[in-house]
């Protein structure tokens, strides 16, 4: 998650460091890290999010995977694919006028998928 927002954005790790308040060297460990040995600090977690500028929960559901912790979550599909949870925790931030635009794409995706 992390190299793909960096890829998206043209940041570096420092970027994303200075941006959350976080080290240089903690964001870099989090991101080549295949397996964590334990869950990172929530301040942590909370300031990656901030450096990546994505809500902290699917920042601390990946974390939770790569330090094999099990998360029992209320829905199985925002904990399976981590854009879901940012789509739904970013959503409330728009107007009702914007939200109205993003409702209409996804119907009109939707329907040209045909499944709707």
């Amino acid at each position: 998650m992390i190299k793909r927002k960096l890829d998206q954005n043209g940041w570096s790790y420092s970027d994303v460091a200075r941006r959350g308040g976080i080290s240089r060297s903690t964001v870099h460990h989090l991101a080549t890290s295949e397996r964590l040995a334990q869950m990172p600090q929530q301040t942590t977690l909370e300031g990656l999010a901030k450096g990546l500028g994505i809500p902290v929960a699917p920042v601390h559901r990946a974390a939770a995977d790569a330090a094999g912790v099990n998360l029992y979550l209320e829905d199985a599909l925002e904990a399976a694919d981590p854009e879901v949870a940012i789509l739904i925790a970013s959503v409330h931030k728009l107007s009702p006028r914007d939200r109205r635009h993003v409702a209409v794409l996804v119907e009109s995706l939707l329907h040209a998928n045909g499944t709707l």
